[in-house]
């Protein structure tokens, strides 16, 4: 059976990037109480827009949806779940909730693991939650010409109990020594969740909802006001080829967590730049409409349009934002692809 050694990421180098990409987060993490002191209000209006589109987009990646009028209606408990997906969907707001409001409280033990999975069906139904899986299970991947072929093959249901409790263990004896910064150990832990795959359902939903626990735990408190999930729906393709990269040679103990956890962490900046952006700079810092954009498309994943900048530099101006997106063509941060209407832009791998 696999075996988990978390410490043994405090004896690695790390790639320049990663570094500075957790010395980033740090700052933000820094800055946490602050905006908790000085604007309260506009972080609590947050919360509920955080959890609805949280809520929305973790579902969403596993194709459970139902239209957004209905969610907000279910939401404000103006109506009911009328399907399957919508009782699932309402099973994820459950589990969302507890652990916004409990997670000191919730340690990370298989036990507690089944409770949340358990909750994550309740609404639904099923009786598989709250169970570790009783069958196989695969990782597919479906090809452009419409073939299927298996990627990956997690462990087998009669070792997943007690692999879950070697994953707990590594992890519990990591985070008490305090020897591998929270921002590898996280990401290092749900990669091999994933790999292990425990449940016959809802794995991925499980590993989103177990990545905001642990980053509460650890005092990353950027997931309650906006949402980490929408970021990685918005990314889902950069989010599977993170995955993918990661867990080849998993069972034979050769595989290589950095990309997925270079991919957690780019989630996380980009999540914690929108906070900021949607509170204003924290006193004292006064950014130019260029510095706002250019900060904000370094943490960009993947490609992206005018619209998503305007969007998510509410504190710059239409306009500035245009000129901002067009000097950083010039300067070659960005490149722009297209014509007119389908015009998109992508970072340059030296940013």
């Amino acid at each position: 059976m696999r075996a988990f050694d978390y410490e043994a990421l405090a004896e690695r180098t790390w790639d320049t990037d990663i570094l500075n990409l957790v010395a980033k987060l740090h700052e933000h993490k820094g800055r946490q109480a602050l905006y908790a002191r000085t604007k309260p209000v506009e972080l609590e209006r947050l919360v509920e827009i955080a959890r609805i589109q949280s809520t929305e987009a973790s579902n969403k990646i596993e194709g459970i949806v139902t239209t957004g009028t209905r969610m907000r209606q279910l939401f404000a408990e103006k109506t009911t779940p009328r399907n399957r997906d919508e009782r699932e969907i309402m099973g994820y707001r459950d589990v969302l909730n507890t652990i916004h409001e409990s997670f000191p409280y919730i340690p990370v033990r298989p036990s507690y693991i089944l409770q949340l999975h358990r909750n994550l069906f309740r609404q639904a139904g099923l009786t598989f939650g709250g169970a570790f899986k009783s069958v196989q299970n695969y990782i597919n991947e479906t090809r452009t010409d419409g073939t299927v072929v298996t990627r990956f093959v997690p462990v087998a249901p009669y070792e997943t109990p007690e692999a879950m409790e070697r994953l707990c263990d590594a992890y519990a004896q990591a985070a008490a020594s305090e020897r591998v910064d929270a921002l590898l150990l996280i990401p290092a832990f749900i990669c091999d969740f994933l790999c292990i795959h425990p449940f016959n359902d809802g794995n991925g939903r499980m590993s989103r909802l177990l990545t905001l626990l642990l980053l509460y735990r650890h005092g990353y408190d950027v997931g309650k006001y906006v949402s980490i999930e929408r970021q990685i729906e918005r990314t889902k393709d950069l989010y599977y080829d993170a995955l993918a990269a990661s867990d080849a040679g998993w069972h034979d103990g050769t595989s290589d967590p950095t990309p997925f956890i270079r991919y957690t962490l780019r989630v996380l900046l980009a999540c914690y730049v929108e906070l900021e952006e949607r509170l204003g700079a924290p006193a004292g810092a006064e950014d130019t409409a260029y510095d706002v954009v250019r900060r904000w498309v370094g943490t960009t994943l993947g490609r992206f349009v005018a619209a998503d900048v305007v969007e998510q530099c509410p504190s710059v101006g239409r306009s500035s934002a245009l000129a901002a997106l067009k000097r950083l063509a010039e300067e070659g941060h960005i490149t722009r692809h297209g014509k007119g209407r389908g015009t998109y832009y992508t970072r340059t791998e030296r940013d």
